[in-house]
């Protein structure tokens, strides 16, 4: 008996976003169907997607496409490239030069919306507070920051620095912060979730029966869907900061020899993107661990 998993209808339409950057409807109710999932609820959750304006929508029932928007498909490279981060992490290539990264804001209460999504951002991009309007992160992240910080209107009230002299109490010491500033139980139970979900997966790949189309399609969603329910809160902290052995470093593995495991596509048809890059990144560490 292998682990459930809940995939919410936005994230699998997400998922099967293509490299041409459409979503086909009859692939979308089919893998659906797969997972348990009402076309009713399908059809509703293009309708919110589309007056989001993260889609629009060309056709009627299953001949129907998507076409993702650009903030939409940009969307995605982001989480690519903290993917990518983490199996450098995990290959020892980014080592921790034991510098913090710190950022600070001062946004007004009539820019409430602006201040509250840019401290949501700060902790998706791996910061944790450290006291009101002060957030710090064990990675580079400016870029990251003043990206979001330009998007929301609120570049002008950030304030950016570094330091290697960190502390909070009388806590110094860099790991012992990193487990107070962190909650890295939480995040590695996430992990070995994901483990849990990756083995048996793994097995029904590279096992002698062949798997449908719709099947090794339904098992990739399911682990894309993992693999960011466990990365979403990780701050992708640098291994000197975290206990060892580290869940992540398993879960990842498993997760590339997984992906390794899925073929390309049948008959030419385009990937979906998110399979793609995932793809991508998982052949590139494995050819890091070869050298």
């Amino acid at each position: 008996m292998t682990d459930h998993v809940e995939i919410p209808t936005r994230m699998l339409v997400h998922a099967l976003i293509r490299e041409d950057g459409t979503v086909s409807a009859d692939e979308l109710y089919t893998v659906a169907a797969t997972l348990g999932m009402s076309d009713q609820q399908v059809r509703l959750c293009v309708k919110r997607l589309v007056a989001e304006s993260r889609f629009t929508h060309e056709g009627r029932g299953r001949k129907a496409v998507l076409h993702a928007t650009e903030d939409t498909t940009q969307a995605l490279a982001p989480n690519a490239d903290f993917l990518r981060h983490a199996f450098r992490q995990d290959a020892g290539l980014a080592p921790w030069d034991g510098v913090w990264h710190l950022a600070a804001f001062a946004v007004p209460e009539s820019a409430r919306t602006a201040r509250d999504a840019l401290r949501e951002t700060l902790v998706h991009l791996g910061g944790a507070p450290l006291q009101g309007g002060l957030y710090v992160c064990a990675n580079a992240w400016e870029p990251y920051v003043e990206d979001a910080a330009h998007r929301l209107g609120a570049h002008d009230a950030l304030t950016l620095l570094s330091t290697t002299d960190l502390r909070r109490g009388d806590t110094q010491e860099p790991a012992e912060l990193a487990r107070r500033l962190w909650p890295l139980q939480e995040i590695a139970d996430r992990y070995h979730r994901l483990s849990r979900i990756a083995q048996p997966r793994l097995d029904r790949l590279i096992g002698s029966a062949g798997l449908p189309p719709s099947e090794r399609l339904t098992i990739a969603v399911e682990l894309a869907a993992e693999l960011t329910r466990a990365m979403e809160p990780d701050p992708l902290l640098p291994p000197q900061l975290l206990p060892q052995p580290w869940p992540g470093t398993q879960a990842r593995e498993l997760i590339a020899r997984c992906w390794a495991a899925l073929p390309e596509r049948d008959h030419g048809e385009a990937r979906p993107t998110l399979f793609r890059l995932y793809a991508d990144i998982t052949r590139e560490a494995a050819a890091r661990a070869t050298r």
